[in-house]
C-alpha cells in the first residue's frame, strides 16, 4: 500500500467522522446527557484507548526518523514504520467512532474531547509514520 493512499484513507475517515459527529450532537440536549466525573463510559474507554494508540504510534515515528540505525529505525527496514502507520491509523479510526456516536457536546462526559485528541494524535502518528516509511523504502531501494 502506498504512502499517498494510506494518508487519503486516514484523511477520508477523519472528514467521515466529523462530518457523522454533527448530526449525533445535535439531536439532544447536552443538560439531559451528562455523565459523573467518576462515571467511564464507553466513549471515555475508547477515547482514552485511541489517544494512548496515537502516542505510541508518534514515539515509534518521531524515534524511527530520529535513530535510522535501531531497532525500530529506517536503515534496518520497515518494522518501525509499519507500527507508527498502524497505530495512527487504528487511532484515527477509534476517533472517528467515538466522535460520530457520542451523544451531547464537549463536556458532557461522552468522550467527544477525547476522541478530537486521537483524530489528532492519530493523525500526527500517521503522518509522521508514512514519512519514515517512504525513507525507509528510499534507502532500501
Amino acid at each position: 500500500m502506498s504512502v499517498r493512499r494510506l494518508l487519503s484513507a486516514g484523511t477520508a475517515a477523519l472528514l467521515g467522522g466529523l462530518a457523522l459527529a454533527v448530526p449525533a450532537s445535535a439531536s439532544a440536549p447536552a443538560s439531559s446527557l451528562a455523565a459523573s466525573v467518576t462515571t467511564v463510559g464507553a466513549g471515555r474507554i475508547g477515547a482514552s484507548t485511541g489517544a494512548v494508540l496515537g502516542l505510541v504510534g508518534l514515539l515509534v515515528a518521531w524515534r524511527a526518523l530520529s535513530r535510522p540505525d535501531g531497532r525500530l529505525g529506517t536503515a534496518t527496514g520497515s518494522l518501525g514504520p509499519l507500527l507508527a502507520v498502524a497505530a495512527g491509523t487504528a487511532a484515527l479510526a477509534l476517533g472517528a467512532l467515538v466522535a460520530a456516536t457520542a451523544a451531547g457536546g464537549l463536556g458532557t462526559g461522552n468522550g467527544l474531547g477525547g476522541a478530537y485528541v486521537a483524530l489528532l494524535v492519530g493523525l500526527a502518528a500517521t503522518v509522521l509514520g508514512g514519512r519514515a516509511l517512504a525513507r525507509s523504502r528510499r534507502r532500501a531501494g
